[in-house]
């Protein structure tokens, strides 16, 4: 995959996190509602993007400060798409969602957006891509190198995270504005449609597709 292609990727998972109700723009709707503004909407927008954000790089920073990644990189991708597929299989048997999210206040909206990103595996989809853009094998073996592969990779994991929660909050937000301003409530009971299969399908197809990535990588 080209650089340009993984970035996409990048672009277009936001999307369709953006997409899923799931991942709270129907509680920015709600907020927007209940304070009757607009500075409402986007306060919650601001929260719900401070959590997913966190939740990408919580997934991805571990990555980035893996040494072992210069010399493992085929592997360590390889074991990354295992992980995005099994996790997209548990999602698709065990149909519930963890009770502990249930736990967290609507008040506690970055919280529960970083529990929630978590919870449906969301940082799990970027990891493969991730690796991908680190390009470990473009570089040199020795120490050096490894340094410098370090510091790249923790401004690349910074960089995926913040492209990706941009993308994410961007078209949540759209949807949030739409459903407040001009189509109503009654929108979201009639037109919407449950994510939670495609969301795991896609996680399962994300670590398929990558496998193959993964093994031509280090050849």
């Amino acid at each position: 995959m080209t650089t340009a292609g993984l970035w996409a990727s990048v672009v277009a998972s936001g999307i369709f996190h953006g997409l899923n109700p799931a991942m709270g723009w129907p509680l920015a709707v709600s907020a927007g509602l209940m304070g009757r503004s607009r500075r409402d909407l986007f306060a919650a927008l601001g929260l719900l993007a401070l959590g997913h954000f966190l939740a990408m790089a919580a997934m991805l920073l571990p990555f980035s400060l893996m040494m072992a990644l210069v010399e493992w990189q085929r592997q360590i991708r390889i074991g990354a798409a295992l992980l995005v597929i099994a996790a997209g299989v548990w999602l698709l048997v065990r149909r519930r969602h963890p009770r502990f999210i249930a736990r967290i206040r609507p008040t506690q909206l970055a919280l529960w957006s970083f529990a929630v990103a978590t919870a449906h595996g969301a940082g799990l989809m970027l990891v493969p891509i991730y690796l991908g853009l680190c390009r470990a094998a473009d570089l040199d073996r020795g120490h050096q190198a490894a340094g410098a592969l370090i510091g790249g990779d923790l401004a690349t994991a910074v960089a995926v995270s913040v492209v990706h929660t941009a993308a994410m909050i961007l078209t949540g937000g759209a949807i949030a504005l739409l459903v407040q301003g001009w189509l109503g409530l009654k929108f979201l009971s009639r037109s919407w449609f449950n994510l939670d299969t495609v969301w795991a399908v896609s996680l399962i197809v994300v670590g398929v597709a990558s496998l193959p990535f993964a093994w031509l990588s280090a050849m």
